[in-house]
């Protein structure tokens, strides 16, 4: 495919791209920014990109995991404004839900559950809750992804649906 090519179908993705971004966003300033973002990843990345007809998919993961990745820059780096006098920047980190009494019996619940679970759901679903990657999980547990992110949902399930009881 050629730079033109490449280029023209690219500015015809433009209004897919703008919704894609509308609903991840939510506001149509933050959406254009996603898109512009998502543009200037691409064509940096333009040599990356292997013709085998999916470039529409390819931009729109681009999208996600660049909102991905903002999202979490956005959670990391929170900054608070305190309006006192002094009028300081303060970064503030979130006070951990077990700190408050009335979650921290809710947590204990939780972990009580997740515990009575059967072990091959247990196993990768904690790895999940302490930030292991599906793909460290396969290598770890000796699953496949598919397998691993399938035992994750139903231990979501499995424990919704205890909690609901």
């Amino acid at each position: 495919m050629t730079a033109i090519e490449f280029s023209d179908q690219l500015l015809g993705l433009e209004q897919s791209l703008l919704k894609y971004a509308y609903r991840l966003r939510l506001n149509t300033a933050d959406a254009k920014d996603l898109v512009q973002e998502t543009y200037l990843k691409v064509l940096l990345s333009r040599d990356k990109f292997v013709d085998t007809g999916y470039l529409k998919a390819w931009i729109f993961t681009i999208m996600r995991n660049t909102f991905i990745n903002n999202y979490r820059h956005n959670v990391l780096h929170s900054t608070h404004f305190d309006p006192t006098d002094e009028s300081k920047f303060i970064s503030q980190a979130k006070a951990s839900d077990s700190d408050n009494p009335d979650s921290a019996y809710s947590y204990q619940e939780i972990s009580q559950s997740i515990e009575r679970m059967n072990i091959k759901f247990r196993v990768p679903f904690k790895m999940y809750i302490e930030g292991y990657k599906y793909k460290e999980i396969a290598d770890t547990v000796k699953l496949k992804i598919g397998t691993v992110k399938s035992r994750i949902f139903l231990a979501r399930k499995l424990l919704m649906n205890e909690m609901h009881r």
